[in-house]
């Protein structure tokens, strides 16, 4: 019995553990993308079922997780801005090229910076009240109800969220590199003796269109997995109260996660 006890504990048991993490991440993942088709097709053929997407539905969606952002946002990447510059200036001069910048300013803002801190900030504000709103409905009975009344709950809950995620995340991270751009001319001017308007002159002979559509190009898809993760752990709470708020850190944890590891692969893929 101690031998196989033994046994359960070590490289055994570890490589089961890892069997069934793996098996648990593939189900999850496939739950999360059939949900996304169904989401989907709600959204396209939901009028001809007499459940439409409601607009109003879409529009206060919009207004808690964009408008209500900006603030906050445009904070945050005015600094990060800030930050680039001081960084960027203090290691050029070692080179004696302080003047180059602007050109790391403009690159890392709107390829990096400005989507993954949009992205971690809608994971964090609107990801989180996404799951904690669905997982609380679970946990009453209210996503039942809704199924005994003929009301799909993805096209009542969720096709709103991503809809309203798809249109905002990527708005707010123009807005993000807007910010970013300004902090760092900011700085620049008040370091290097640089006037803003000539910064911001050099910054648009820089910048190319795909630049600044790489980064969008991130935000949908960033847009697509805090949407996702948040749905698939509000609609798995269990165990009341305590069940939403494991399930709303678990669904932050994971969305900031995923949201770094797609930064990585799209910046490699995209860089080459």
């Amino acid at each position: 019995m101690a031998v196989e006890e033994t046994s359960g504990n070590g490289i055994g048991g570890a490589v089961e553990r890892l069997g069934r993490a793996t098996v648990r991440g593939v189900e999850e993942w496939g739950y999360a993308f059939a949900l996304l088709l169904e989401t989907l097709y709600w959204v396209l053929a939901g009028h001809f079922h007499r459940q439409p997407v409601r607009p109003a539905a879409v529009a206060a969606r919009m207004m808690t997780i964009g408008v209500q952002a900006v603030p906050i946002l445009a904070v945050l990447t005015f600094s990060i801005g800030v930050m680039l510059a001081i960084q960027g200036i203090h290691t050029l001069k070692v080179f004696g090229a302080e003047s180059q910048v602007v050109v790391g300013i403009a690159l890392s803002v709107t390829r990096e910076f400005g989507p993954m801190i949009t992205g971690v900030l809608v994971a964090g504000r609107s990801g989180s009240a996404l799951t904690a709103e669905i997982g609380t409905k679970q946990i009453s009975q209210e996503i039942d109800a809704l199924r005994v009344m003929g009301i799909n709950p993805l096209r009542y809950l969720v096709a709103p969220a991503l809809l309203a995620m798809l249109v905002m995340v990527p708005a707010l991270t123009i807005l993000a590199d807007l910010m970013g751009l300004l902090g760092g001319a900011v700085y620049t001017a008040l370091a290097m003796d640089l006037s803003i308007h000539a910064y911001l002159d050099r910054t648009a002979a820089i910048l190319q269109w795909d630049d600044v559509r790489q980064g969008l190009v991130k935000s949908v898809v960033f847009a697509i997995i805090i949407t996702l993760v948040a749905v698939t752990n509000g609609f798995a709470v269990e165990g009341g109260a305590e069940g939403v708020g494991r399930a709303t850190t678990r669904a932050v944890v994971l969305s900031i996660a995923y949201i770094v590891v797609a930064d990585m692969l799209f910046t490699f893929f995209l860089t080459r």
